[in-house]
């Protein structure tokens, strides 16, 4: 397999912690987002979206974090990171995207640079911005987590839902965002932090690191 992806997309360490909770091998191939790289005709004849991550399974080609996780749960069971219940599979899943579609659209790099470059928002503006969607999101988790309380998001293992919460905080503290009203979340984030898979593939030990 090979991975496309840049250290600091929080989509693409989604991935990558998901690939090494399975123990899968993969070529990482390194797309510079802040150097535009997505947007060479290089990279536009393997992704038509010209977004990270992009996996490349034989002559398979996968796009979007959660769909490439799923894929690979499906086709690499074990160990499992969606539950044999579909009422808690259904659960797990609502985590995912809360911050999937409820946090991270709101701060990607696309839409940070259209704030700044077509709307002339000072950054100032901008990284308030980033954390009121970030501290607000983070809440609705937190609240879900304390109603369910358990070692990672759901249950004694790491899900689906672990995945993308460990990248969240990760692009959180980068931004100074408060974390401090979300005791639950952290306790989870710790959690993860505990295991290899989570703490090998932080953005910081990827072979293309940059501040």
């Amino acid at each position: 397999m090979e991975l496309y992806n840049f250290c600091r997309s929080s989509a693409s360490y989604r991935v990558r912690i998901a690939l090494a909770l399975k123990g899968l091998p993969y070529d990482y191939k390194p797309v510079h987002l802040t150097k535009n790289e997505h947007f060479t005709e290089s990279y536009a004849a393997v992704s038509a979206a010209r977004l990270v991550p992009l996996l490349r399974d034989g002559e398979r080609v996968l796009t979007q974090s959660v769909a490439i996780i799923e894929y690979l749960d499906e086709t690499h069971p074990q160990p499992p990171l969606l539950p044999g219940d579909a009422a808690e599979r259904a659960r797990v899943r609502a985590l995912a995207l809360d911050i999937a579609c409820e946090i991270h659209p709101l701060n990607n790099l696309r839409v940070l640079r259209y704030l700044v470059r077509e709307l002339k928002i000072g950054d100032d503006e901008k990284n308030r911005w980033y954390r009121h969607w970030v501290e607000t999101g983070l809440e609705v988790i937190e609240r879900q987590l304390a109603a369910q309380p358990s070692t990672f998001c759901h249950g004694d293992a790491p899900t689906l839902a672990d995945c993308l919460l460990v990248p969240q905080i990760f692009n959180a503290r980068r931004y100074d965002c408060r974390l401090d009203h979300v005791p639950q979340v952290m306790r989870v984030f710790e959690a993860c932090m505990k295991l290899d898979a989570f703490e090998r593939t932080r953005p910081e030990n990827c072979p293309d690191f940059v501040e």
